[in-house]
């Protein structure tokens, strides 16, 4: 068994008017993020109505694609048909360490000054109702290492809120989706997100997607959740949707300090008020031939 594999993931996003509109510029997080551990064997891009698309790295390291548009159009598609290489038998995904630190953790001074963006919460104004709620968690001292912790707000969040999938642009607030008891996997994702930083965790939000039986039927969207920093081991991905550890089976486009810095899609149209018709986007995937 070869110790890599590809992975073929097609998304596309298709956006209907009643009338022409006119596009601003859109920011598209469509690339997924390359490392030790995947590359990008080929990625096609393509945009209805016609776009000159330039490509630059954002603050955070993500691959970012900027499109302008040369004219107005009653749809926007957006089409990205990308295969990636990832660095180990499908048979045997890698088993990555836990981390043993313990609550609070203490993150090295060099880095402190980085970390301290995803330590400050997004929704400030929200700190009584996160408070409340961080109340009803067990005390983070009585486990083992902050690691097992985490794992366990994943946990609660997945039992506290009901998934619901939003069309919708944008997330819930934490408070929100509290009081709803339902929600998107961003809006959970945020909620995680800003859980550990009032506790003094360091988290940020990932957007990408998850090989699952949806994806494979191509029934799939994109998803997101939260990743965590740990000392000596770096960041590592938590999923309150399904209440887990992130596996191999999550591939990141972007990652940042705020939910709004990854959305896969961004950006304005000019138009008749009530010229929106109607959204769809669709994720698949396969496996293509070595």
């Amino acid at each position: 068994m070869s110790d890599s594999h590809l992975l073929r993931i097609i998304h596309r996003t298709h956006y209907q008017y009643v009338q022409p509109v006119t596009f601003e510029m859109h920011r598209l997080v469509i690339r997924p993020r390359e490392g030790h551990d995947l590359r990008v064997e080929s990625l096609n891009l393509s945009i209805t109505p016609a776009a000159d698309v330039t490509w630059a790295w954002d603050v955070f390291g993500n691959s970012i694609a900027y499109a302008h548009f040369r004219e107005p159009g009653k749809e926007l598609k957006i089409d990205v048909d990308v295969v990636v290489r990832r660095f180990f038998s499908p048979d045997t995904p890698p088993k990555k360490p836990h981390s043993p630190n313990p609550y609070p953790l203490e993150y090295d001074l060099l880095e402190q000054a980085i970390l301290k963006g995803y330590m400050t919460p997004v929704f400030a104004e929200e700190t009584a109702a996160m408070q409340a709620w961080i109340a009803t968690l067990p005390n983070p001292r009585e486990f083992p290492s902050a690691e097992a912790f985490v794992l366990q707000v994943a946990e609660a969040i997945h039992q506290k809120v009901r998934y619901m999938r939003r069309e919708q642009k944008g997330v819930q607030t934490p408070g929100t989706t509290l009081s709803l008891g339902s929600g998107s996997c961003r809006d959970v994702a945020t909620l995680m997100m800003e859980t550990l930083r009032h506790l003094g965790i360091a988290a940020r939000f990932a957007s990408g997607y998850l090989d699952c039986s949806a994806t494979r039927a191509a029934r799939g969207s994109t998803h997101a959740w939260a990743e965590v920093y740990f000392p000596q081991l770096g960041w590592r991905g938590f999923d309150p949707t399904t209440g887990k550890r992130c596996e191999h089976r999550h591939i990141v486009t972007g990652t940042s300090h705020h939910p709004r810095g990854v959305m896969p899609v961004s950006g304005r149209y000019f138009g008749p008020s009530g010229a929106f018709l109607s959204m769809e986007v669709g994720v698949e995937f396969s496996t293509p031939e070595q």
